[in-house]
Order: C-alpha cells, then structure tokens, then sequence
C-alpha cells in the first residue's frame, strides 16, 4: 500500500486516514489518481484537492455513516464512489454494532479495490453490466443456532457474499480454529472470492484456460462431491509439495483463488516495503539472495522472478519480527515449486491483461 504526503503541510498520510492529524484538514482518496489529498471545502457539497482545480463530491457513506474516506468526481452521475458503488446489500444499521462491523469490511474491501485500480482490472457495479461485480454484507439470523443455516462468505456470477461475523477478532479466530487455517483475515477473504470472480473474467472461455489446466487441474470436477470429500477426509497428506494452503487441495477453482489472494498479498505487502524504504541485508550468513532492496512498484514489475527474488527475503524478517514481539509468524507459508508456479501463471494472466492495449491508470 502507498504511503501519502499532505499537500498542505507535507505531513505522511496513510491510506485509511480521514484527516491529516498535523494540520487537520479532511482528507479523501481520489481513484481516478489513486491518491489521498487534503481537501477545502468550497460549497454546495464540493471539495477540491489543496493546490489543484478539480471538483470532488464525498461519497455518500463517507459523508453520512463515516465507513468510507473516497471521493467522486463533482460532475460524475455516479452516486456512490468507485468502492462503494459495488455495494448490493449493507447491514441493518439500526442493529448495534453493524456500523462499526460494516467499517472494518469496508476498509479491507477499499484496499482490495485499489488493488484491482492498480492492475487495471475490470471493476464494474453488477448493475450496469451482467459480468460485474457485487458485493453483499449479511449477518447470520440471531435465532440460529444450526451451522448451516449460517450466512456462507462465497461467489457466485460477480455476487461476493461475506458473512459480518467475520468482522468480530473473537469469531474470526473461532473459526480460523475450527478450519484449522494458520491465516484467516477479512482482506484475505475478498482477496480470495475475487479470484473466482476474476476466473470467470480473464480465464473462463479464454486462451488461459488450457494452460490453467495444465497447472491447476480440471475445473470441470463435480463441486459439490470435491468439497465433501475435503470436509470429511481432510487434504491430502503430500499437499505442502503441490498447493499453497490445503484449501487449495480441495478443488483447481479453490487452488486458483488461493493463488491469486496470494499474489495480491505480495504485491501489496511488497508495494508497502518500498514505501517504508526496506531493504533486506542480514548481518549473519553468506547467502547474498537475502540481500534485497525492493526498487521497484511491485504493481508494474514485469518479471515474476524479481518479486519472488524480493518476497522470500521480506518473509524471513517479518517472520523474525513477529516471533521477536512474542507472535506467531507473519507468513505462515512455505511455497513450493508447484504453487511458484501457479503464482507465475497468475502474474501471467494479469499482466498480459494490462499489456494488451489498454491505457495505464495514472498513480500519481
């Protein structure tokens, strides 16, 4: 994630601020420039960035609930920004908590679509377009008792259900027990349903799809009989040496959204490095594969070798940091020449994308 700087009184900025906390000026991203700015208010709902013409409204959940810190262009007929406007259902605001559980899913769904701005991925509201995308936030019904009557976090055509619970630290851990996952976050889950909205986007009756099932296997599998066979008899012993996660395991749509939340994953985390200007040198070994300087904006990085080459010297410190504050590891992952493999395909699949033609979005 970028790192800002205000352009009134060069204070840092960071991504979820809503105010520079030096000079207090409101603050709003701007997605068509996939920047954070101060903003002056000059009338009429209007606000424009310090220094610069431009005309901005707030988006309407920035202005009347607070779950949003994203701008419209002024003259846009859009209501809602580009984030929001791909809301189908909000919870029940009336229901205590809901709001503050709907921020901290809004937050990490923000991040997933600056994400998808950076790599210039399709994002477009399911209600203009049929192959869109949607997202609805429900809450379990609180008389249920019955694990499947449960809301299911999942896809299905361009609609990402995520259940609210996951918003609660206490529920998510619980869960993240239950499924035995070493990792369960709720930027994790959007990361991963989005992989199966983009399968269908830039794999599904593509020229991909025949090198995706030389990777990842034949999507074609029933579904259903896959994913109770994973339930009751659990992944397969040798899956460390073939898949990312053992979820992977269960079936190649669930190993190919496994792998695209990772690679997002890198490229975020790796994007954050270069903004904090960290630089890997151990001062122990000889091994100079760990000596690393991430130079380069992880988005736009041609070569998957040198995000790997820059990834699994970050991992190995923030694994040491974790375990020096008294946490479990960062990265709880070991990745195989297999699962290597699948990240490449998917840095593959994305950057041919933005290389065939279409205009890169301005970052600055």
């Amino acid at each position: 994630m970028k790192l800002f700087s205000c352009t009134n009184c060069g204070n840092i900025l960071y991504f979820e601020n809503v105010s520079c906390t030096q000079c207090g000026l409101p603050l709003g991203f701007l997605p068509d420039r996939l920047r954070l700015a101060p903003l002056k208010e000059i009338g009429q709902g209007r606000w424009q960035p310090v220094g610069e013409p431009v005309r901005y409204r707030m988006c309407p959940n920035y202005a009347n609930h607070r779950v949003c810190n994203w701008m419209v262009e002024a003259d846009s007929e859009q209501v809602f920004c580009v984030a929001c406007d791909l809301n189908g259902t909000i919870p029940d605001l009336a229901v205590s908590g809901n709001q503050e559980r709907w921020r901290a899913m809004e937050t990490e769904k923000r991040r997933l679509i600056y994400a998808m701005l950076q790599l210039d991925l399709p994002v477009v509201p399911r209600r203009l377009d049929p192959a869109g995308l949607e997202f609805a936030f429900l809450a379990d019904a609180p008389a249920s008792f019955n694990e499947r009557d449960r809301v299911m976090t999942g896809h299905a055509q361009g609609l990402i259900t995520i259940n609210l619970a996951e918003a609660d630290p206490a529920e998510r851990e619980r869960m993240r027990e239950q499924m035995d996952e070493p990792y369960r976050t709720i930027l994790g889950h959007f990361r991963h349903e989005s992989g199966h909205y983009y399968w269908d986007r830039l794999i599904r009756d593509s020229d991909w799809l025949k090198p995706y099932r030389r990777l990842f296997g034949d999507e074609t599998r029933d579904y259903a009989q896959a994913l109770d066979r994973h339930y009751r008899q659990g992944p397969p012993s040798d899956w460390p040496e073939r898949f990312i996660s053992a979820y992977a395991s269960m079936h190649p749509w669930e190993d190919w959204a496994e792998s695209w939340a990772h690679y997002l994953l890198m490229v975020d985390a790796l994007e954050t490095a270069y903004q904090f200007g960290l630089s890997i040198r151990p001062r122990a070994g000889n091994d100079d594969s760990l000596d690393v300087e991430p130079d380069f904006d992880a988005y736009r990085a041609s070569s998957f070798d040198s995000l790997l080459g820059h990834w699994l010297p970050l991992t190995l410190a923030l694994n040491s940091l974790n375990r020096s504050i008294g946490h479990e590891h960062a990265y709880p992952f070991v990745l195989a020449l297999p699962a290597i493999e699948k990240l490449r395909f998917v840095h593959r699949v994305v950057h041919a994308r933005a290389s065939s033609g279409l205009q890169r979005r301005s970052s600055v």
